[in-house]
């Protein structure tokens, strides 16, 4: 009784909706979006802190240690990085420390994922650098000298005048003045393309537009990231040679960079190349024992702390700064810079290059989170995760930082010492933290070219893909010209570029693909009710008079035609010419000449056959690898139908998905209330063979 007043009450609140019109169904969404209660509010605070839900059941016995561990490593790795980096993005030292502290810190109250680090990533920092050295060069500072300006006045910019000293920028924005150096002007550009980057990215989770990252395919991120590794080994190159020139403006970085390092080779340090040789031998020594032995190894090898914190030790006894002119890191401060609000004026200059910042850090994000959630059978939410790293960007613009997104490398660290949760990060925070706070100093006397190999050296893996294009050629040579394309085009052009190209040339392949898909005749596995291509097995039986078509792809209107000309090419038979021969045959029969030599020819016994013989009775599509059929697809199927039965040849279709049966209803196909559909659609091949000799034996018997 109960079952049924429930099912009642539902029936009557269906009938209530189905009369409510779009307004009333829009404005009661809408109401409930924004009905408060504390239910709603304790889901939405676990929603959006993640932490509040796992914390409290921290099983500290159990992952304490790994966590620990874990982040004790990636802190000592991740602080010769950090600093590293900062050449790559063209800022001080002291910001990538801010960068990584403070990812880390926010990431573990919002990340979803318990394995994944973020920080500064190589990429991100090449990335930000383009931009950071462009619009100082804009603003006339001259790249290759440490904040001398290479101008001595501009116009006016951002709403704004700005006056060049001999040291400074006198910016006047707002009603306010200030002196900005080059290194302030910097930081600037740095936080106001992250501070963008972030917005962009949690309004992306907003509106739900995480699919974008569909159409980052793997062979089109796996070019892009050799490429941007080739541009980022050549920006560094200079300083593994000790040669002051600056980073190119524009397209083409690496060859006008390699063609300028060859100019000005004769300027070579010695110093910085000696340097160089040693720290690139010990790091690569040290990455092959840890890659040959990681199965005895339980932690990894510090080989990057280990060799920076020697060269600093040897760069500041033997004054190899004030004695060969090596090219060293200089004061790196401590404590923390009162936070600012991003430039505001600054945001319409770097609006755009905030774009593919923003969409490659959340598809690294994304995908490792995945990627490592499944490894270990737990779930993560990409929406949340877009918003993690979203905030990761927003929030620390204000305290100096630049773009973050998650790190393959360091990732894989933490997952192979034992970690368990979010609260490495927290270690890992702690590690940095005390760089800030005490020793920072110290690295004073490190050598640019030291950061230089460590940053070279982390590109092993991206630029080992080379090895690997013969065998993606043989696997998938689409794939291989994609990675091709992509990775010419980010080190050749540019990486924003790359990207650009990455993506529509991987489109590109799909049409086209599809535009030319493969298709079959099929022929019936002896003894069975199965159909196989017949170029592609032998032993397979040809049904007569029946030819059974498969078209490998989706009928839109891209391919309409090529579907049309590969039909009639595999069929023999196009109803156009057919009809035109029938014609012309029957325009001859007419004809008395042709009559009196047809008289002739039956005397002699020699009957001449005017009309075609029909060696075709039934056309079979099969529709199984036919995942869609849009309006200009449907017109032509519809033709093809009406095209083949005036001239005594029937089309059935056989093994059709719901949307392409549905796309057929809606446009008539089967006829006024769908009354052919049983006579034309059949479940399966053999169906549709079995239906088309009984229809023609039906026929005879008539």
């Amino acid at each position: 009784m109960a079952d049924r007043k429930a099912a009642e009450v539902e029936h009557l609140e269906r009938r209530v909706r189905r009369r409510r019109g779009p307004k009333d169904v829009i404005l009661s969404k809408l109401s409930r979006s924004f009905t408060c209660s504390t239910a709603r509010l304790k889901v939405t605070l676990t929603g959006f802190f993640p932490v509040v839900k796992w914390l409290p059941k921290y099983k500290l016995k159990e992952y304490a240690w790994g966590d620990a561990m874990s982040g004790l490593i990636v802190g000592i790795i991740l602080v010769p990085q950090a600093i590293a980096y900062c050449l790559l993005a063209g800022l001080e030292p002291i910001y990538g420390l801010y960068t990584s502290f403070f990812a880390n810190i926010i990431y573990f109250f919002m990340g979803t994922s318990k394995h994944v680090s973020v920080g500064i990533f190589s990429l991100m920092s090449l990335m930000v650098g383009q931009v950071v050295d462009r619009e100082v060069y804009l603003a006339g500072f001259d790249l290759s000298e440490e904040g001398k300006p290479a101008v001595t006045s501009l116009n006016d910019m951002w709403n704004g005048t700005v006056i060049f000293n001999t040291s400074a920028v006198n910016l006047t924005l707002g009603g306010y003045s200030l002196v900005c150096g080059k290194e302030c002007y910097a930081i600037s550009i740095a936080a106001t393309l992250t501070f963008l980057a972030g917005v962009y990215q949690v309004l992306m989770a907003v509106f739900r537009l995480g699919f974008v990252s569909v159409y980052l395919s793997a062979p089109m991120l796996d070019g892009f990231a050799t490429g941007a590794s080739l541009t980022i080994l050549t920006v560094q190159a200079k300083y593994l040679l000790g040669l002051k020139i600056p980073r190119h403006q524009g397209y083409g970085t690496v060859v006008v960079t390699w063609i300028n390092i060859f100019k000005n080779i004769h300027m070579t340090n010695f110093c910085d190349v000696i340097t160089s040789a040693i720290c690139i031998t010990v790091l690569v020594a040290g990455k092959e024992l840890q890659d040959r032995y990681k199965s005895r190894l339980k932690i990894p090898l510090p080989t990057e702390l280990v060799v920076v914190a020697m060269a600093t030790l040897v760069s500041h006894f033997a004054d190899l700064g004030g004695r060969y002119s090596s090219s060293i890191s200089g004061a790196i401060p401590t404590g923390f810079i009162q936070p600012e609000m991003p430039s505001f004026q600054l945001m319409p200059r770097v609006a755009l290059d905030a774009i593919p910042l923003a969409i490659i850090s959340f598809a690294f994000t994304v995908s490792l989170s995945e990627m490592f959630a499944k490894k270990h059978g737990y779930t993560v939410r990409a929406n949340q995760e877009m918003i993690a790293i979203g905030f990761c960007n927003i929030i620390p613009s204000f305290f100096h930082c630049f773009t973050t997104s998650a790190a393959l490398a360091k990732t894989m660290v933490k997952d192979s010492t034992g970690c368990q949760t979010q609260v490495s990060s927290l270690v890992s925070a702690f590690v940095v933290l005390l760089v800030l706070l005490i020793f920072a100093p110290f690295f004073y006397s490190l050598q640019k070219c030291v950061l230089a190999c460590i940053i070279i050296v982390s590109l092993r893996g991206a630029l080992r893909k080379f090895r690997d294009v013969p065998e993606q050629w043989r696997l998938n040579n689409v794939d291989a010209i994609i990675w091709t394309v992509t990775m010419s085009a980010s080190a050749l052009i540019s990486v924003e570029i790359g990207l650009l190209v990455g993506v529509v040339f991987s489109m590109l392949c799909v049409v086209v693909r599809t535009q030319n898909p493969k298709v079959a005749l099929l022929g019936q596995i002896p003894d069975t009710s199965h159909y196989e291509d017949l170029g592609e097995y032998d032993n397979l039986l040809a049904v007569p008079k029946v030819k059974i078509f498969r078209f490998q792809a989706p009928l839109y209107y891209a391919n309409k035609d090529s579907f049309l000309k590969s039909l009639y090419k595999a069929v023999g038979l196009e109803p156009f010419l057919e009809v035109a021969k029938r014609r012309k045959a029957e325009k001859r029969a007419k004809d008395p000449a042709t009559k009196q030599a047809k008289s002739s020819d039956s005397i002699n016994g020699n009957v001449a056959t005017v009309l075609v013989t029909r060696d075709i009775h039934t056309i079979i599509l099969d529709c199984s690898a036919m995942p869609f059929i849009d309006t200009p697809g449907m017109l032509t199927l519809k033709l093809v139908m009406k095209d083949y039965k005036g001239i005594g040849v029937s089309v059935l279709l056989a093994c059709c998905n719901p949307p392409v049966i549905d796309a057929l209803k809606r446009g008539f196909v089967f006829g006024p209330g769908h009354k052919d559909m049983d006579s034309l659609t059949f479940h399966s091949v053999h169906g549709a063979v079995l239906y088309a000799y009984d229809n023609v034996d039906a026929e005879m018997a008539v």
